[in-house]
C-alpha cells in the first residue's frame, strides 16, 4: 500500500497503533491536536504509572522517540482533521492546516478529558485551595516538588482521598466506572506515605475495584504495609474551619456520622468522553455510545472496528481504559486496519 494509513491522537494507544503499523512496513500520518506527543500521561504530568512503577515520562517518553524518530511516520502536530469523506480503501483527509491526503483506513486513539472537580462543589474544589485532584498530585511529584498544601506550602500531616470523583455518580450523569482511579489511588496513598512517614492517609470509597491481579499489590498492601485507612463512606460535604479542610459524612459500615478534619483532601477524578467527541463523530461518521464515548462493535469481529466501514477506534476513547490495555488495543486496532485494507485489496 503506497498510501499512508491515518492515526488520530499521540496518546499511549495512537502511539502504539502508528509504531504498529509502521513496523508493518506502511506508512503512516499521525495527527495531534496538541503541540506535544505523549496524551495525558505527558500533557497532565503523571508520575510513576500503575502497574509498572515507571516514570511516565520515560514510559511513555520512550514511544514518542520511536515514533518521531521512525520515518515512515510523518508526525502533524497542532492540527485536527477537519474533512474525512469518501470509501473505505479511499478516504480523502483534509486538515485544519489545509493539508489534504488519501488515506486507506483510520485509527482513532483521540483519549478522554479528566473530570472537571468544579462540577462536584459540594465537596470543596475551587472553594478551598487545599482540595486537590490526583492529577495536580501527580504534577506535585513528577516535578519533584514534593507532596504540599498549596495554601502554606506545608507537608500535610492528614491526607484524605475521596474516591468516585466524577464516576459512578447518576446524580451528576456520570454512570460509568473509571476503572483505574481504585488503583491510582491505593499507590499514591503508598507514595505520600513514602515520602511523608508521620502522615496520615484515608480513603474514603464506595466499593474498591482494584481489579484482577492488582488486589494484592495495591489495596491489600497499601493496608498491610503502609498502614493506610479504608473508610466505606458516603460523603455529604467537604467544608474548611479556616484551616484544616473538614470531610463530613456517614460511615455506612457502622452507620453513623464521622466529620474528620484534614490537612489535604484529593480528588480521585475520573474521566471524561473527550470533549471533541461530537465534533470527531461528524468529522468521522462514526457512532457515539449513550454515554458520549465512541461507540466500538464487538471484537468477535474485526477488532477495534467503529460504526463506520475502514474507521478502527483503540484506548480511552471507546470508554475508560488503563495506559497498558490502551497500548494493546492500539496495536490491536492497527493490525486490523491492515488486515481490512488487504481484504479489499484481495476482493
Amino acid at each position: 500500500m503506497s498510501e499512508p494509513f491515518l492515526v488520530v491522537g499521540a496518546g499511549p494507544a495512537g502511539l502504539s497503533a502508528a509504531h504498529s503499523l509502521a513496523t508493518a512496513g506502511q506508512k503512516v500520518i499521525l495527527v495531534e491536536k496538541e503541540d506535544t506527543l505523549g496524551g495525558a500521561p505527558i500533557l497532565s504530568g503523571y508520575a510513576k504509572l500503575v502497574p509498572s512503577g515507571e516514570w511516565a515520562r520515560d514510559a511513555i517518553g520512550s514511544m514518542v522517540a520511536r515514533v518521531v524518530d521512525n520515518p515512515s511516520i510523518e508526525v502533524i502536530k497542532n492540527t485536527v482533521v477537519q474533512r474525512f469523506e469518501g470509501k473505505p480503501g479511499a478516504f480523502n483527509v483534509t486538515l485544519r492546516d489545509g493539508k489534504t491526503f488519501t488515506t486507506p483506513a483510520a485509527v482513532l486513539c483521540s483519549g478522554f478529558t479528566h473530570f472537571d472537580s468544579v462540577n462536584k462543589p459540594e465537596w470543596g474544589f475551587g472553594r478551598f485551595p487545599d482540595v486537590v485532584t490526583t492529577t495536580q498530585v501527580e504534577q506535585m511529584m513528577s516535578t519533584g516538588a514534593g507532596i504540599r498544601r498549596p495554601s502554606n506550602g506545608e507537608p500535610p500531616k492528614r491526607v484524605a482521598i475521596l474516591l468516585c470523583v466524577g464516576s459512578r455518580d447518576r446524580q451528576i450523569g456520570r454512570e460509568w466506572c473509571s476503572k483505574i482511579c481504585c488503583t491510582v489511588s491505593a499507590n499514591m496513598a503508598m507514595e505520600i506515605r513514602e515520602e511523608l512517614p508521620d502522615c496520615h492517609v484515608y480513603i474514603y470509597y464506595m466499593d474498591i475495584r482494584t481489579y484482577g491481579l492488582l488486589e494484592t499489590k495495591y489495596y491489600w498492601r497499601s493496608q498491610e504495609e503502609f498502614k493506610v485507612k479504608y473508610i466505606k463512606a458516603r460523603i455529604a460535604e467537604v467544608t474548611s474551619d479556616g484551616d484544616k479542610i473538614i470531610v463530613k459524612g456517614e460511615d455506612t459500615l457502622v452507620k453513623r456520622p464521622i466529620t474528620i478534619p484534614f490537612d489535604m483532601v484529593i480528588h480521585a477524578i475520573g474521566m471524561d468522553p473527550n470533549v471533541d467527541n461530537l465534533t470527531l463523530s461528524n468529522v468521522f461518521g462514526v457512532n457515539l455510545e449513550p454515554n458520549g464515548f465512541i461507540d466500538r462493535q464487538n471484537t468477535y469481529g474485526l477488532v477495534g472496528a467503529s460504526s463506520r466501514e475502514g474507521i478502527l477506534v483503540a484506548g480511552a476513547a471507546t470508554g475508560p481504559e488503563t495506559i497498558d490495555d490502551s497500548i494493546s488495543q492500539g496495536a490491536a486496532a492497527a493490525i486490523s486496519a491492515l488486515g481490512f485494507v488487504r481484504s479489499l485489496e484481495n476482493a
